[in-house]
C-alpha cells in the first residue's frame, strides 16, 4: 500500500512539473492561433531552434563560463526566447504576412490553404536545414540539477516525494513566464491591441490599430515563448533537428483541449497532457504514453467539444 501511494504521488508530482512546461509550450501556439487564426505547422520546429539556441548560448557563447553549470542553462534558455522572438517576427514579416492578416480577409476560408502549405514548407526547411547545420547527433543541455532532487517528506505513512531539481526550476520558470504574459495581455496597451485584433480585426482597424503589426507581435511572442519551453525541456530530454515533430501534436492537443483561442486554456490543456502522460505510467508501459494522452483527449472532446475554456457555438 505504501509503495503504491508513493508511486502515485511521485507520478502526480512529475506530471505537474512536466505539465507546466507543456502548458507554456502550448501557450505559444495558442497565442498565435488565438490572435492570428493561423494553423502553424512549423511551431514545433521553432521550438527546436529554441533548444539549439539555448544549447549554443550555454556551450559556445560564454554563458557556462560566466554563470556555471547549475544556473547557466536557465540563463541561456531565457536568452534564447528573445532571439527566437526576433526570428519569428522576421519570418512573419517576410512570409506569413503574405497569407494572413488584412491581405487575406476577403478570401475567408480559402486563405487557410496557403497558410497550411506555407507553414508546412517552413517546417520542412527548418528540419532539413537543422540537420545540415547541427547534424544528427543527439544534443542536451547538461546541468547537475537534472540528476539531483529535493526530498519532500516524510509526509504520511513514511512516504516521501522526490522533486527533480531541474524539473522544479523548469516549472517555476514556466509559471513566471505565464504570469508575465498574462499581465502583458491583460494590462498593457500592446495586449489590448492584440486582443482587439483577435476579436474583430475590421473594427480594430477602424480604431486605428495596425492589425498586421499586432499579428507580427503575436507571432513573435508565440515563437519566443515556445522556444523558452523547448529550452526547459532540453534540460531533461535530448533533442535533434526533427524533435519538433514529436511535440507539435502535443501542442495542438493542448490548444484544442483548452479551447481554441484561449491562452489560459492552452496552459491547462498542456498541464492535463503532462499529468496524463506521467500518471499513465502507473498502469501502462512507457511506450503507450501517447496512446493514453489521445485516449483521454478524445474522451474530453466527446463530452466537452469546446474544450476547457472554449465557448459552445450555437447552431442556427
Amino acid at each position: 500500500m505504501t509503495a503504491a501511494l508513493e508511486g502515485f504521488l511521485q507520478a502526480l508530482t512529475a506530471g505537474l512539473l512536466i505539465g507546466a512546461v507543456y502548458g507554456l509550450m502550448c501557450v505559444g501556439l495558442g497565442l498565435i492561433f488565438g490572435v492570428m487564426r493561423v494553423i502553424n505547422f512549423a511551431q514545433g520546429d521553432f521550438m527546436m531552434l529554441g533548444m539549439y539556441s539555448a544549447f549554443y548560448f550555454f556551450t559556445a557563447l560564454g554563458v557556462q563560463a560566466t554563470f556555471g553549470n547549475a544556473i547557466g542553462p536557465f540563463v541561456a534558455i531565457l536568452l534564447a526566447g528573445p532571439v527566437l522572438a526576433v526570428f519569428g517576427y522576421a519570418v512573419h514579416l517576410a512570409l506569413i504576412s503574405r497569407v494572413s492578416g488584412t491581405r487575406t480577409t476577403s478570401l475567408e476560408g480559402e486563405g487557410h490553404y496557403a497558410q497550411l502549405i506555407l507553414t508546412l514548407g517552413i517546417a520542412l526547411i527548418l528540419q532539413n536545414g537543422g540537420l545540415i547545420v547541427f547534424g544528427s547527433v543527439l544534443a542536451s543541455i547538461r546541468t547537475p540539477l537534472s540528476s539531483s532532487a529535493w526530498e519532500l517528506g516524510p509526509l504520511f505513512h513514511d512516504v516521501s516525494v522526490f522533486v527533480n531539481k531541474a524539473r522544479g526550476i523548469d516549472a517555476v520558470v514556466s509559471l513566471v513566464t505565464m504570469i508575465l504574459l498574462t499581465l502583458l495581455i491583460t494590462r498593457s496597451r500592446l495586449g489590448k491591441s492584440l486582443r482587439a485584433a483577435a476579436d474583430n480585426p475590421t473594427a480594430a482597424t477602424y480604431m486605428g490599430i495596425d492589425v498586421d503589426r499586432a499579428h507580427r507581435v503575436a507571432f513573435a511572442l508565440g515563437t519566443g515563448i515556445t522556444a523558452i519551453a523547448g529550452g526547459l525541456l532540453a534540460t531533461n530530454y535530448p533533442f535533434h533537428p526533427f524533435v519538433g515533430v514529436e511535440y507539435v501534436i502535443v501542442m495542438y492537443a493542448g490548444v484544442v483541449l483548452g479551447g481554441m483561442g484561449s491562452i489560459i486554456g492552452a496552459f491547462w490543456g498542456g498541464m492535463t497532457i503532462g499529468l496524463v502522460q506521467q500518471m499513465s505510467t502507473l498502469v501502462l508501459p512507457t511506450q503507450l504514453q501517447n496512446a493514453a494522452i489521445f485516449a483521454v483527449f478524445l474522451l474530453i472532446i466527446f463530452f466537452r467539444p469546446q474544450g476547457f475554456f472554449g465557448r459552445m457555438v450555437e447552431r442556427t
